[in-house]
């Protein structure tokens, strides 16, 4: 379970929550240039097809830091793959996702 969010090359991407960067590279195919950050309560959140990568494996992030740009690495065009996963399960990321303007 993960959503797409459509976006321009180098758009920023930003951290949902504050915790610790625990891959930060090429994942596994599919997924491009990958940023995957452990949260409190098991909860990591999924960060794929980066077009560049801001940040490092063992960075600590804060809520809304940017972390990436967006991009179409192992993708058909520029977006962000977004996933969350608690104890290693995939949950609705729509949920983690900050509320836009005017909703």
């Amino acid at each position: 379970m993960g959503i797409a969010i459509e976006g321009q090359p180098g758009d920023p991407v930003y951290a949902v929550a504050e915790g610790k960067v625990i891959f930060s590279g090429v994942g596994p195919r599919g997924y491009g240039n990958l940023i995957i950050i452990k949260h409190e309560n098991e909860l990591l959140s999924v960060y794929a097809h980066n077009r560049a990568l801001v940040v490092r494996e063992a960075d600590q992030v804060t809520r809304g830091q940017k972390i990436a740009e967006i991009g179409d690495s192992d993708a058909d065009r520029p977006k962000l793959r977004f996933e969350i996963r608690r104890e290693g399960r995939p949950v609705d990321p729509s949920k983690y996702l900050p509320s836009r303007p005017g909703q």
